[in-house]
């Protein structure tokens, strides 16, 4: 993983500078493995944040604020028993492991001064966050790991706590060149590789970069490197751990057309002429590189069961519309009994009693048809059984066309939900889309005691529609959900405004403010690259957008939220990139 202990050596340097001792003031456990801490220091206010998340796990200084639960999890009330006020007095990392070591002074219940350690472990899949005592045993922690899940070590409370195992790799803060040579240069594996399995604090990327630097090709095998050039990488490898050593760290991400590739805490000359954006810190670097990923992570996690609601959902409707039109082709041949009925009652006076067939010209094509009868019964009774079958084919047929349209409406109902899933970006944006699907039966309401049924008092909206200013100074919004596109269309758009959606796919509804003004073409242009970036289509190329004028939209009869007609428009095709386009905070007309 790219947050290596390199990384973690650069984050444990700005800890030391800006929180030794500081006094931890707030602790809060916004999700079931993070943790954040406001810690008070030289009259400076620092929100610590740390997560063992299995697919993110992160550590860095941050000013965003984050939503609490109501009730408090039982470890977060744990650390404020112990830790509330208590005094950070030093942050370590054992060699260049993954691991943050919180050395902190508190006062127990008699008033007496102790000392416990949280200990912060960046792991990938085995990340945690654990609290120990003076003597090395385990209070508590975030995860508890039983015998069952490891059996190299158990973290659960009462356990003395271990480091986890690194294997046979050596710390290179330390390591001599003979100890080098026996255990990188002798591994049969490529030389980039053999750095990164035999050294500790070393990913991928790294071993890459200290390969680059001795001009060594990190995909030949260790076994065809000279002496000469084992030596000069091992003084590279020498080179950086100094770095390391003496904090000459530069904070940095590695861009491609505007796009975040990779980060560091050292200059990455492998990426050659890429753009390199160097940062004043690096918990800025991993906010901004982690920031977003992280959040669509967790709304990815907490919108899972209304994603496997609306997928049954489609699911279901698209088997009831495969059906609904199997059953609609077997309708056809609904007119061809109706003139069979015609035919015999126009020539079928001739007829000998018990015929099987009747031929005829068909007056309607001026081809001769035969007829199959039944010989038992008359040609009058013949000719109502097959207007019996064309009237029960008719109604079958008026039946199901209403049927189809109304599976197809819930089709592009629940594939807009789909869409607004997609863009949701923060917890608040999934109450109104949980509504939506409780609404119109989807999910279930429970009631306050959280039993299904009864009457159940609406969660509090607070999501806000999306808001951008266009190059050229006009404000754009755009609508979450199916209930934010119609508010923003039917009741905040004023007819001159422009509206902009993309064409025939589940999208959000673009609104541009005029003002009265003549829209330039730039902001015609950004209003559809928003409209294609929050759709159904924003992974596409390019996508078609639909837009006309606030006052050619027209919300049908007991149409469903979002859904609206439009017969005046006009259609631009544009790329669904939204960079450059500034975002504010939404604050309304």
């Amino acid at each position: 993983m790219a947050l290596d202990g390199l990384v973690i050596s650069n984050v444990v340097y700005e800890l030391q500078e800006k929180l030794i001792d500081g006094r931890i003031s707030k602790i809060s456990q916004p999700e079931k493995d993070e943790l954040v801490f406001t810690i008070k220091n030289n009259r400076n206010n620092y929100k610590l944040f740390l997560s063992a998340n299995a697919g993110l796990p992160l550590v860095y200084l941050t000013e965003e604020n984050k939503q609490n639960p109501m009730t408090a999890p039982g470890f977060c009330m744990l650390l404020r028993k112990h830790l509330n006020s208590a005094k950070i007095l030093d942050i370590t990392q054992p060699g260049l492991e993954r691991i943050i070591r919180f050395k902190i002074e508190h006062l127990n219940e008699m008033g007496d001064l102790c000392i416990k350690y949280l200990i912060l472990e960046v792991m990938g899949k085995h990340s945690n966050i654990i609290f120990i005592d003076a003597e090395n045993r385990i209070i508590d922690s975030i995860k508890h790991i039983s015998h069952l899940v490891s059996s190299v070590r158990e973290v659960l409370p009462g356990r003395d706590y271990m480091l986890p195992p690194s294997g046979e790799k050596k710390n290179p803060l330390t390591l001599a060149y003979e100890e080098y040579k026996e255990n990188v240069l002798k591994k049969p594996l490529p030389v980039g590789k053999a750095i990164y399995t035999s050294l500790t604090g070393f990913s991928p990327l790294m071993a890459n970069e200290v390969c680059y630097r001795a001009s060594i090709d990190s995909g030949n095998a260790t076994s065809s490197l000279s002496e000469p050039e084992g030596l000069h990488l091992y003084k590279n490898l020498e080179r950086l751990m100094e770095d390391v050593k003496e904090h000459h760290y530069t904070p940095n991400i590695v861009l491609e057309d505007g796009a975040f590739v990779e980060f560091s805490c050292f200059p990455l000359s492998c990426y050659g002429s890429l753009e390199k954006k160097e940062y004043d810190s690096i918990s800025a670097v991993l906010e901004s590189f982690y920031a977003s990923k992280n959040t669509i992570s967790r709304i990815r996690q907490k919108s899972a069961d209304l994603r496997k609601i609306v997928a049954n959902a489609i699911e279901r409707n698209t088997k009831k519309y495969e059906l609904q039109q199997k059953q609609l082709k077997e309708t056809e041949k609904r007119d061809k009994y109706k003139v069979y009925g015609e035919l015999i009652n126009t020539y079928g006076y001739n007829l000998e009693p018990g015929a099987k067939t009747l031929t005829a010209l068909n007056y309607y094509t001026n081809e001769e048809i035969t007829i199959p009868l039944n010989p038992t019964l008359t040609p009058s009774e013949n000719a109502k059984l097959y207007f019996d079958k064309y009237n029960k084919l008719k109604r079958t047929f008026e039946a199901l066309s209403n049927f189809i349209e109304e599976t197809k409406i819930e089709l592009v109902h629940l594939d807009s939900i789909r869409t607004s899933l997609d863009i949701a970006l923060a917890e608040e944006d999934l109450v109104q889309l949980k509504e939506e699907l409780m609404e119109y039966g989807y999910m279930r309401r429970r009631s306050a005691s959280g039993k299904p049924g009864g009457k159940n008092k609406k969660q509090k909206i607070v999501s806000q529609p999306l808001h951008y200013i266009s190059s050229d100074g006009y404000h754009i919004y755009i609508g979450k959900n199916n209930y934010q596109n119609d508010e923003l269309t039917f009741k905040f758009a004023t007819g001159a405004d422009w509206w902009f959606h993309a064409k025939k796919i589940a999208g959000s509804h673009v609104i541009v403010q005029t003002g009265g003004d003549k829209l330039p073409d730039r902001t015609f242009e950004e209003a559809a690259r928003l409209a294609a970036y929050y759709s159904k289509g924003r992974d596409a190329g390019k996508v078609e957008i639909d837009y006309t004028e606030k006052k050619n939209v027209k919300k049908p009869s007991g149409g469903k939220p979002g859904f609206v007609v439009y017969y005046t428009n006009y259609s631009m095709l544009v790329s669904p990139d939204i960079t450059g386009i500034v975002q504010i905070k939404f604050t309304g007309r």
